[in-house]
């Protein structure tokens, strides 16, 4: 579910949506989500002082709140 919200929000910001991949790893209780996207697109997802890259861990964070696992979710944009 974390994949699919990241992925939607990435493919619908650069200009070349299939140059969007997502890996997902399991790191103990950690997941993170590594982001790649083209070398040219790079500043519309991290965006003005890394805006819209902290906008999209939050909604991680908020999605994850209510997981009783204590899970975490961490997302890596390369």
């Amino acid at each position: 579910m974390e994949e699919d919200l990241i992925r939607y929000i990435a493919e619908n910001l650069v200009n070349d949506p299939e140059g969007v991949t997502l890996n997902r790893r399991d790191a103990g209780r950690n997941v993170i989500l590594e982001l790649r996207v083209a070398q040219g697109d790079m500043g519309r997802v991290i965006g003005k002082s890394g805006r819209v890259a902290n906008a999209m861990r939050s909604l991680l964070r908020a999605m994850t709140e209510d997981d009783h696992r204590g899970r975490r979710v961490i997302l890596e944009i390369e």
